[in-house]
């Protein structure tokens, strides 16, 4: 009796052991590069062409001054307690002081790069208050229908889909989200199949099609890449000069997974730029300062050391984007337009 008691005290003081660790690891934030060089410029006031804020996970606003519109259009970023415990719904509030700071009154489209909460909850309501077209998957369009968004106001797309906003020409190649420990990188995505209405719990917003999203504008070409996962050749034969690239949890991942990440979504489209994105803690309010992901659950210092060195190996720049101010994809590293 008295060894089994001694055993029951040892486990409890190894589970409050381990019950700190995860908590303290969980408020724990890699520090950002301080170093004004790491990060991309905000484009000179005034200037005219391509320009793209980004806002917080994948939500990137692209503005050629003819036509905008939106990446996943995600504002709300419930906190970690809100998203475990509770059930989600769209932040008007949060959503509205968005895109006043943004500028943002018509969008031509909002166009989730998955449905995950994260990604796809907030962008009908976006698309209501800007007229846009909320354009997405099966599972997308499931989100906007729970959210009473008309039918004329959404548009499905499939694998190969090209959508023509003004100047920017939109191609849909579905790949795979980033693996995970409930996820295998070969698994099937799992599709919302009924309307999604708020509030709801995280889990209802299953990952839907995952978009590799190919964006050509007056003879550049963006490749914005949500997930972290990637499907092998997928962009053998297209071309992107600049990644907008989505490192949600690959700081977890092995280095021949980086290598092999790296090599299809940079390498092989070719491109001499590379912008991370999804790598901010996305259960902070957007009017705090930007933080990595805690390091319970991904190191973005393990990260960004990884892509600097690929970049420097490869030639390809990697510089992160600065929160709402405006940059230039295709500037030079002197800050001109490259040509």
């Amino acid at each position: 009796m008295r060894l089994l008691r001694r055993a029951a005290l040892v486990l409890a003081l190894l589970l409050s052991a381990l019950l700190a660790w995860v908590l303290v690891q969980a408020q724990r934030h890699p520090d950002l590069p301080a170093e004004p060089a790491a990060w991309m410029p905000a484009a000179p006031a005034g200037s005219a062409g391509l320009r793209v804020r980004f806002v917080g996970v994948a939500t990137l606003l692209f503005d050629d001054g003819e036509t905008a519109w939106m990446s996943d259009g995600f504002f709300s970023r419930p906190g970690k307690l809100a998203m475990a415990f509770s059930r989600l719904e769209p932040d008007r509030a949060e959503i509205d002081k968005a895109l006043r700071k943004l500028g943002v009154s018509r969008l031509a489209a909002v166009v989730p790069l998955h449905s995950h909460y994260d990604h796809a909850m907030d962008a009908p309501v976006v698309a209501e208050r800007t007229g846009a077209q909320l354009v997405g998957s099966s599972s997308t369009l499931m989100v906007g229908r729970g959210l009473g968004l008309p039918a004329r106001q959404m548009r499905e797309v499939k694998d190969g889909d090209v959508v023509q906003l003004g100047r920017f020409r939109l191609t849909f190649l579905e790949s795979r989200h980033s693996p995970t420990l409930w996820t295998a990188a070969d698994a099937p995505s799992e599709h919302i199949t009924e309307p999604v209405v708020p509030p709801a719990h995280a889990s209802a917003y299953k990952e839907g099609a995952v978009w590799s999203l190919l964006v050509e504008h007056d003879g550049r070409s963006l490749l914005v890449q949500g997930s972290a996962g990637y499907l092998p050749g997928l962009l053998q034969g297209r071309r992107a000069d600049t990644v907008l690239l989505g490192v949600g949890t690959l700081g977890r991942k092995s280095p021949q997974y980086i290598d092999a990440y790296w090599r299809e979504t940079v390498s092989l489209p070719g491109a001499r730029r590379v912008i991370p994105i999804h790598w901010d803690d996305f259960w902070r309010p957007l009017d705090a300062p930007l933080q990595a992901m805690p390091l319970l659950f991904d190191d973005f210092a393990a990260t960004w050391a990884a892509l600097r060195e690929r970049g420097a190996r490869d030639g390809v720049e990697v510089k992160l984007p600065p929160l709402w101010l405006p940059i230039d994809p295709f500037a030079s590293p002197a800050g001109t337009t490259a040509h």
